[in-house]
């Protein structure tokens, strides 16, 4: 039997950020994933689902709260809804996006809405194909 050559490929992708094992697109995604996280505690958000919010008298026990999609006017449990922003937040994918991607995330409330998941993913492929 023939023995197999192990091979050492190079990537393709130059890694100049975080001692040479990121690449300029997975540094700024990592970037743009910890603004989002960080963009959870941003109270109006919280106010926002508040303004959506009313109490559930349905069967289920362990349910309190039930939130109203804004497009399809539903009523859905906290785990079904996104908050999501009318205008989008955009993109990150450079230092000269960082300020405006920051502003637009950071938003006051007259830019967020609550969204079911089924209205949240028919808008986020509407803005995608709008690119």
């Amino acid at each position: 039997m023939a023995k197999k050559k192990s091979v050492t490929r190079k990537s393709r992708v130059v890694k100049t950020r975080n001692g040479g094992t990121m690449s300029e697109s997975a540094f700024w995604s990592f970037i743009r994933s910890a603004l989002r996280q960080k963009s959870r505690w941003w109270k109006p958000i919280s106010q926002c689902k508040l303004n959506a919010k009313r109490t559930y008298t349905g069967p289920l026990k362990r349910q309190k709260f039930e939130y109203q999609c804004n497009e399809c006017k539903g009523w859905f449990p906290e785990k079904k809804i996104n908050v999501d922003h009318i205008k989008p937040a955009g993109s990150l994918n450079c230092a000269a996006d960082l300020g405006p991607f920051v502003e637009r995330l950071f938003c006051e409330i007259d830019n967020l809405q609550v969204l079911c998941e089924s209205c949240h993913n028919v808008k986020t492929q509407l803005e995608k194909t709008k690119k």
